[in-house]
């Protein structure tokens, strides 16, 4: 039992599965604005996928860093010998895999055509690769984890309709923007990792996109007023730099994505009450398995 237990929490941990409230309020928020109805009993193979792609990109992430963690954080799974790099590879694979697979689900209890669906999918899981290969390498990697990102409102949508709206487009350019925005402040925490301040200006987008959908409803404003508040703090705390500081305007700042959802949920109404849940529920398990 305590080597089971063990394996368990290695697999949370490579997974940073305390992040997965985000990728659910993503993929609702593209269904949703797409034009789908949050009680769809297709949503759940949708966010299923989702998680899959999630997880495997995380795994994946740590395959790839594995030499590089072995520096600086002999603590992460594999370095501290909790697990092979090439047990994380397989498993990282095959949850992208399992994600295209849960896409064709979706599509099939939904009675919809799945091409556009699985090409999302496949441009979701390149995107995936590509940063998880490079990023340590690429100063444009924000840019390539905020395109993720984007890609999942843009997958969810096509599981509604094949072609994407205005609407949805402006829902992954918010989720593209903010996300461009804490991939770069995550990158600061290394003092050798001091980039230009350009993707702030793009992290900027994300509330002004965001007031436009929660004005549709008094609960997206206060999705859009938790979200302000949230990132303002979390900005204040990367720039005071006390010790252990950045990490923190990390978490809060992957927590509010949650937020952002809420403020596109407005669109649907009661929906955007699940924004500001997430929120706190990603906070509660950032404690257990930190969200980095």
């Amino acid at each position: 039992m305590r080597r089971l237990g063990a394996a368990l929490e290695t697999a949370l941990v490579l997974g940073r599965v305390s992040n997965l409230p985000t990728v659910w309020t993503n993929g609702l928020a593209g269904w949703v604005v797409a034009g789908g109805s949050p009680l769809d009993p297709a949503l759940l193979p949708l966010l299923a996928a989702l998680s899959a792609f999630y997880v495997g990109g995380m795994y994946l992430n740590d395959a790839f860093d594995a030499a590089i963690d072995a520096r600086h954080r002999p603590e992460r799974p594999i370095p501290s010998g909790r697990v092979a790099a090439g047990t994380v590879f397989f498993l990282g694979m095959l949850l992208l895999l399992a994600g295209l697979g849960l896409l064709l689900a979706t599509t099939a209890t939904s009675g919809r055509d799945p091409t556009a669906a699985q090409l999302h999918g496949l441009l979701l899981a390149l995107c995936i690769l590509v940063y998880d290969f490079r990023h340590k390498e690429l100063a444009a990697s924000p840019l390539l984890m905020g395109a993720c990102r984007g890609l999942v409102y843009l997958l969810a949508g096509a599981c509604v309709v094949p072609l994407p709206s205005t609407a949805l487009g402006l829902a992954a350019l918010a989720g593209f923007a903010h996300v461009v925005g804490l991939s770069w402040v995550a990158r600061q925490e290394h003092p050798l990792r001091r980039e230009a301040a350009w993707p702030l200006a793009l992290f900027a987008l994300s509330p002004i996109v965001g007031l436009g959908f929660a004005l549709a409803h008094p609960l997206g404003l206060v999705s859009w007023l938790a979200l302000v508040a949230a990132s303002g703090m979390a900005l204040a705390l990367f720039a005071r730099r006390r010790p252990g500081d950045v990490g923190r305007a990390v978490a809060l700042l992957i927590a509010a994505i949650c937020l952002l959802d809420g403020c596109l949920l407005a669109t649907a109404g009661w929906p955007a009450l699940l924004g500001p849940s997430g929120f706190a529920l990603t906070l509660l398990l950032q404690p257990l398995v930190r969200g980095t």
